[in-house]
């Protein structure tokens, strides 16, 4: 993306048009080659939907959240398309992250309280604009909810750990510094960078910790969280 935004020679097709049909062909390369599975497929799918619903609410012109700044031909209303694989990518990197490294929890909680938890951030990115803004309750649930939940992740045939907050914390900083080059290369651009660009806001780290959130428990829809004590584990451990 960035390389584009300063060197783009092709005249015939507009950027985002082109970053979208290079992530078409990106995905069919993965799924081809067997780089990637058929269930990380259906989780970036549902992720793409998930994703598009949202970006059309939040760069309506009602709203304008943030805006794409230059022309395309391949996307809905306001919305390029590519967008929609930016999202995914997170979801693909969760699940194929949760694959390789062989996640394990210990102490997680009931997989229903996880989805209404996330189902109530999806809706909060909608209805703050309307009614009262509940992300800071939703994130004191959250911690309520994870705080105690161990991640255990496969390194040289053993399981190690770590707190699974601090390891969304870590991610959600990340693509909030993603997020900075994505903005400087004219992405995207939220409203105070139309004129010239600066930082993003460091509060945007409370929304990506939340999208993080979301993002997780929408994987765990395809794999379920297996607890530390689960019989694989126990053989690996004894291998």
């Amino acid at each position: 993306m960035i390389i584009t935004r300063f060197w783009y020679p092709i005249d015939f097709l507009y950027r985002y048009d082109f970053l979208f049909l290079a992530a078409v062909a990106f995905q069919i390369f993965l799924l081809c080659f067997r780089l990637e599975s058929p269930r990380e497929a259906v989780v970036i799918l549902i992720f793409h939907f998930v994703a598009t619903v949202m970006e059309l609410f939040k760069t309506s012109d009602g709203i304008r959240s943030w805006q794409y700044p230059e022309p395309f031909e391949i996307g809905i209303a306001n919305v390029p398309l590519f967008a929609g694989f930016m999202y995914s990518a997170v979801g693909s990197y969760i699940a194929r992250v949760w694959r390789i490294f062989d996640f394990r929890y210990s102490s997680y909680p009931p997989f229903w309280s996880t989805v209404v938890l996330v189902t109530l951030i999806y809706a909060n990115f909608f209805t703050h604009h309307y009614v009262i803004d509940i992300r800071w309750a939703l994130i004191a649930a959250s911690l309520l909810m994870f705080g105690r939940v161990m991640i255990y992740f496969k390194m040289n045939r053993v399981h190690r750990r770590m707190p699974l907050v601090l390891g969304w914390l870590l991610v959600a900083l990340f693509i909030w510094f993603a997020e900075n080059l994505a903005t400087y290369a004219n992405v995207w651009i939220y409203p105070m960078q139309k004129h010239h660009w600066q930082l993003v806001s460091l509060s945007k780290l409370v929304a990506w910790y939340l999208l993080m959130m979301l993002s997780f428990v929408l994987v765990s829809l395809v794999n379920r969280p297996l607890q530390i004590g689960d019989p694989t584990l126990q053989a690996d451990s004894h291998s």
